[in-house]
Order: C-alpha cells, then sequence, then structure tokens
C-alpha cells in the first residue's frame, strides 16, 4: 500500500499511557459480564464490532441502550514516539476524510470526521468502558474510533492476515460505521431492534456489519483513484482479512460448528462480497444491505 509522504490526520487522540485501568469507566452500559466472556465473545467471534456495549447487548438479548457521557483523559502527547505504525494510523485517517468528506460534498452535505483513540489496556468511552480484548470499534457516543494498534499483531499472529492495506481496511470499516451514524442508519436500526428478537436483531447486525464493509470498500475505491494507494495484493489482502473474521470461519475456529441466527457480522462470503462490492462500484448507494433480499 502506498501511503508514506501523504497527509496525516489531526483528528487522532493518543491515550497510550494514560489508561492502564479504564480510568474507572464502569463497565459496558452497567452490564456485569466477565473479562473472560469479552475476550472470548469479542476477540474470537464478534470482531470489526461497532461497540462493546452494542456486541454484549446482543450477546445477552437485551436492546442497546443509550451510551453513557464519561469524561475521557486528556489526550498524552509527549510519551509516545511518532513511529511507523502511528504515522500509517493517522495517514490512513487522513485519507478516509479526504474521501469521505468530498462524496458528502458531492451530495450537498458536510462531513465531521471522527476522532481516532489510540489507547493500551483500556479506556473509558461514552460506550462504556473500551478493553484491548474488544478489538477495535467505534463508539457513536462520541463519535470515535478506538484501536489498540497491539490488535495487528493478533491479525498476524492468530489469523495469519498481514499486510498494511489489510491494516488499513480495520480502520476504513470502522469509519464506515461512523458514516452510517452520521446518514441516520444507526439510529433507525436501533430503534428498530427494540421489537426484535434476538435472532432477527443478530440478523440486522449482520446487515449493519455487511454495509460498513462495503463502505470500507467504497473509501478504498476512490483512494486509490485520487491517490493511486493501491499495490499488487492489496486488495486480496484485505479479501482474506474478511474471510478470516467471518462469523462461519471464527466459528469453526472455535467451536468447531456454525451456528448461523448467532451471526452478528457475517459469513467469510458474505464480506467478501460487500467489500468487493464498494472497492469495484466506488458507489455508496451500491452499499444497502438492507434492501436487499440474499446477502
Amino acid at each position: 500500500m502506498k501511503w508514506e509522504g501523504n497527509r496525516e490526520s489531526d483528528n487522532v487522540e493518543d491515550r497510550r499511557g494514560n489508561d492502564s485501568d479504564g480510568g474507572g469507566g464502569g463497565g459496558f452500559g452497567g452490564r456485569s459480564i466477565g473479562l473472560g466472556t469479552i475476550a472470548i465473545a469479542l476477540v474470537a467471534s464478534y470482531f470489526f464490532g461497532i461497540s462493546p456495549t452494542t456486541v454484549l447487548s446482543l450477546l445477552s438479548g437485551g436492546p442497546v441502550s443509550q451510551p453513557q457521557s464519561q469524561q475521557a483523559p486528556a489526550p498524552n502527547h509527549s510519551n509516545q514516539p511518532e513511529d511507523r505504525q502511528t504515522k500509517f494510523v493517522k495517514t490512513v485517517l487522513a485519507d478516509t476524510e479526504d474521501v469521505w468528506t468530498q462524496i458528502f460534498s458531492a451530495n450537498g452535505k458536510t462531513y465531521p470526521p471522527p476522532k481516532l483513540v489510540l489507547f493500551s489496556g483500556a479506556t473509558p468511552t461514552a460506550c462504556g468502558t473500551g478493553q484491548t480484548a474488544s478489538g477495535p470499534f467505534y463508539c457513536p457516543g462520541d463519535r470515535k474510533v478506538y484501536i489498540d494498534l497491539s490488535f495487528y499483531k493478533l491479525m498476524q499472529q492468530r489469523f495469519h492476515v498481514s499486510g498494511e492495506f489489510a491494516q488499513a481496511y480495520v480502520i476504513a470499516h470502522e469509519v464506515g460505521h461512523h458514516v452510517q451514524n452520521l446518514m441516520g442508519i444507526m439510529d433507525k436500526v436501533n430503534n428498530a431492534e427494540r421489537q426484535m428478537s434476538k435472532a432477527q436483531v443478530n440478523a440486522m447486525s449482520v446487515r449493519m456489519e455487511l454495509q460498513a464493509d462495503c463502505l470500507a470498500g467504497v473509501w478504498a475505491f476512490h483512494a486509490n483513484q485520487a491517490r493511486g494507494i493501491l499495490e499488487q495484493g492489496d486488495v486480496e489482502g484485505a479479501l482474506n482479512a474478511a474471510t478470516a473474521i467471518g462469523d462461519d470461519a471464527l466459528q469453526k475456529q472455535e467451536q468447531g460448528y456454525v451456528v448461523p441466527d448467532s451471526f452478528t457480522h457475517g459469513t467469510s462470503a458474505q464480506r467478501v462480497r460487500w467489500f468487493k462490492q464498494g472497492v469495484s462500484t466506488g458507489e455508496v448507494k451500491s452499499c444497502n444491505t438492507f434492501e436487499v433480499k440474499a446477502l
């Protein structure tokens, strides 16, 4: 992936070194769930979620509660060197800003970009305490993307997914959730879910996640057209990531069998299909996963 020398975003909040114990965030939406459950369910079975609150609510069968406002620690910019990975994250975020600003502007709208929070261990968010074990997530309550960069090592070691474009896909997917939030899709889905069974809620979550995969592809299409970021093998790397984190692949790995009604992110084939849909068309309207019958 060609990214060095491109613009870096100023919308990165570095909390590494400030958040070893989460700052007393008080858990996920008031629910008491053991850390073992979080580690197993979120890392193994629920990769790339909207937020820990949403996922844990789905696991317990309850509706998604409104995020609780919490005070985040002051950014820490002094203790962390500007290493290559930090620069990479800032550059990818800037690229999503440029793409989505252009797309929103073309439709007569303004794009307010999300903040991206780098943390280690745990950190308070408007959606509850964010944990490293939850993987990267987006919190609609504060419009921030959260990521512990050690997650990229997990991608390589556990799921054998490597390459910078695959890492960029992770960020672009979470920014896709931000786009959904700005478009009002999240509110509509959350309101609809309150009247649904757990299986129906899971099915709705799958459509939400697949749309975010497609929106990540839309970003890649426009970023490549504008700045030529893609190199040979990059798209294949992202597709490998999508394959590795399909609900069916993860469940087979963890328990040896799959339970389709429990899927919340989509199968490997579905995730690959919708990312390819976005990266091949570059059109937001092609990502309407809520209208199609067959995902």
